[in-house]
């Protein structure tokens, strides 16, 4: 991957980590929001007009060649790699890695459904959810199996706990508040006691709440990545943004058949997903 080799970590780097469809619009929506809060106020954030993945540069594509693109302003950046193949000037640096992991069945079936609504919009089939199921269990995926990908961020979170925060996408739904208190401590944006009796932190959590930015013109009508091959329409990025809601899809033996996988990955590991 050219981002091995070419990209050029700097101490101020705050990396977003995560498996496709597992909190990565939401928690780029949020660490954005925390580290530009006293740049912009609650109507000129860019988070109102444009995408969070137009916001916070990707490693795999807008990055892979050169490291000197960016804005020198903004250190946030995202990437879908396992925490094996991350550059070494990320993980050698005292850069921060976030990592979010979540349910492998919502994961799934959020992940189907965002590439059966992809290839909709440009007049192609997807797989059946069946097939799709079977690939999955199997590990089949650009980014590797989905269990190796948490494993290795969640194990290296031990060995460096001041360096990697790791997140579930379920305990941050429950309690938003307090984990995005807890992640704006981690990355050195820290909300005052002042800013938190002035309702800072709760402005943050509702600006961007699945409700507030689906429903944003930009991310019902924009386009992601428009004028190249790998557009995307920004309405895909949003569908339910809900805990559970793999037991609208999945079989009794489907959701059973994925249980034991993930116990049988993570047993003896200290993690639950």
């Amino acid at each position: 991957m050219s981002a091995q080799q070419n990209f050029q970590s700097q101490p101020s780097d705050i990396v977003i980590c995560s498996a496709p469809k597992t909190g990565t619009t939401w928690l780029k929506s949020l660490t954005f929001a925390i580290v530009t809060r006293t740049t912009f106020d609650g109507s000129t954030n860019p988070l109102l007009a444009n995408l969070s993945h137009d916001c916070v540069p990707f490693l795999e594509v807008d990055l892979a060649q050169s490291s000197t693109n960016r804005d020198p302003k903004n250190p946030l950046l995202a990437t879908h790699v396992p925490y094996s193949s991350l550059p070494r000037s990320i993980i050698d640096s005292s850069c921060k890695i976030v990592y979010i992991c979540r349910n492998p069945k919502d994961s799934f079936v959020s992940f189907y459904h965002f590439i059966a609504r992809h290839l909709a919009s440009k007049d192609m089939k997807p797989l059946a959810l069946e097939e799709a199921f079977e690939l999955y269990c199997q590990g089949v995926s650009n980014y590797g199996p989905y269990w190796d990908h948490v494993l290795g961020f969640w194990k290296a979170s031990l060995d460096r706990p001041d360096k990697i925060l790791f997140l579930k996408y379920e305990e941050m739904i429950e309690d938003t508040v307090l984990y995005v208190k807890k992640l704006a401590d981690f990355i050195g944006y820290p909300f005052s006691s002042e800013e938190i009796k002035k309702g800072s932190v709760d402005k943050i959590v509702s600006m961007c709440s699945f409700e507030n930015l689906s429903n944003l013109e930009v991310n019902k009508s924009g386009k992601h990545r428009e004028g190249t091959p790998g557009v995307i329409e920004n309405k895909i990025y949003f569908r339910k943004g809900k805990v559970g809601d793999w037991e609208n899809y999945l079989t009794p033996e489907m959701a059973a058949r994925l249980d034991s996988i993930t116990l049988q990955k993570l047993n003896g590991l200290g993690l639950t997903l």
